[in-house]
């Protein structure tokens, strides 16, 4: 499986980049948050996800793990293929995708070309615990880090035998006081307050 491509960008739109890595370009399929991320670079790194269907071999590449990781989410719904999955990450942004999926606002993701009412529903309670687990907390109370710096001081913790509430009740308690911080500075932060 291929986790990321890093090279030169030699040609970019708005749903694709060639990206020469050691002499072999990448047609790597990108959302337009993505092209937004990387219009301007010359070159740098997505991460990617490899889709092998029987009519045909597909990398998707994103700008961020965070992306990456909704985009899986997305596609494990019944009904959403990769495509739509894409769409739906072009057309929100992944912090308004994550808000509309835990605050079950269907009506949200039905605003997406080719998002019905049913699919909507169906990726709302399919993933509304899955998004739980891996997004930033936005609810009163809690902060949102423009990184993936709280997901991985929350595994980072979860993996020191942490429980996973108390985690998500430190690092958001580390958040308040330091909400710029880095993923080390969020996990020592954390540990002091335990």
């Amino acid at each position: 499986m291929i986790y990321y491509v890093n090279g030169d960008f030699i040609e970019k739109t708005a749903t694709n980049v060639i990206i020469d890595c050691a002499g072999i370009g990448y047609n790597v399929q990108i959302s337009l948050t993505t092209y937004a991320d990387i219009e301007t670079l010359n070159k740098g790194r997505l991460y990617t996800y490899h889709l092998i269907r029987e009519d045909a071999e597909l990398l998707f590449g994103f700008s961020t793990k965070r992306e990456k990781v909704l985009f899986e989410l997305l596609i494990s719904v019944s009904g959403v293929g990769a495509n739509t999955a894409r769409m739906i990450l072009s057309s929100l942004s992944p912090n308004e995708t994550e808000q509309a999926i835990l605050s079950g606002n269907s009506g949200t993701l039905q605003g997406v070309k080719g998002i019905g009412a049913k699919t909507a529903q169906r990726i709302v309670i399919d993933l509304k615990d899955k998004v739980t687990k891996i997004a930033p907390a936005t609810t009163e109370g809690t902060y949102l880090t423009t990184s993936n710096a709280r997901v991985e001081a929350h595994a980072a913790l979860t993996t020191l035998g942490i429980t996973a509430k108390q985690a998500e009740g430190v690092l958001n308690k580390a958040l308040k006081n330091k909400p710029e911080a880095t993923t080390e500075e969020l996990v020592r932060i954390a540990l002091q307050l335990l």
